[in-house]
């Protein structure tokens, strides 16, 4: 029996003084505080058995997996498949007040959550993510892997590990900012998950954006 650790982490915080949902947009960076989260992170796991570091092509993605390149002595592999979720309301605010919501041609959007019909559907982005995962604990096989993803595209993996439904509640995803969510294998059999924050105590007052 081989066993294998894949570690999905959320990027750190990202500056994003408006508020817009940036989505897959370029030019959003870290804030200083997400440059001081992926810091922790790498951290925390220097000296760790991580052979195989992978992160999404955004820009927030690869400054967050930098820092952890450098602790680990790795490269950092770069993975379409583990991208942030396409997402309609992509630059705009989201709320019914001076959101986007407001204007009823965002409506027809909304029309169907299970989908979700405003974005790419959670079972395209569970594919992706999960072939990405096997992909990922292939190459590190008896070792462990680290990708930097996105909330959505890590939440959806864990739901779909769990055999639990892909629609919920954005409000309850557990995948905070620069969180682990670590998936254990023994061969190609998935066999149970942990969760940590290595910098949950650089949380408080953090912006969150949702889909992020």
């Amino acid at each position: 029996m081989v066993a294998t650790t894949v570690h999905l982490m959320r990027h750190g915080e990202v500056h994003n003084p408006t508020g817009l949902l940036y989505g897959r947009l370029p030019g959003y960076g870290l804030s200083e505080r997400g440059r001081q989260m992926a810091d922790r992170v790498a951290d925390h796991v220097r000296g760790r058995d991580i052979t195989v570091l992978v992160a999404s092509p955004l820009q927030r993605a690869q400054e967050t997996a930098a820092p952890i390149a450098a602790a680990l002595g790795l490269d950092i592999m770069t993975d379409e498949r583990i991208l942030e979720a396409e997402n309609k309301f992509q630059g705009l605010t989201f709320g019914v007040g001076d959101g986007s919501l407001r204007h009823p041609r965002h409506w027809p959007l909304l029309v169907n959550p299970l989908r979700p019909s405003w974005g790419e559907p959670y079972t395209a982005q569970v594919d992706r993510m999960l072939a990405a995962i096997r992909s990922a604990r292939d190459a590190a096989g008896g070792h462990e892997a680290l990708l930097v993803s996105h909330q959505l595209p890590i939440w959806v993996a864990r739901l779909a590990l769990t055999n639990r439904r892909l629609w919920h509640d954005p409000r309850r995803r557990q995948c905070s900012l620069a969180s682990l969510t670590s998936l254990e294998f023994e061969d190609d059999r998935f066999v149970g998950l942990r969760y940590s924050e290595p910098a949950a105590d650089l949380l408080p007052g953090a912006s969150q954006v949702a889909g992020a």
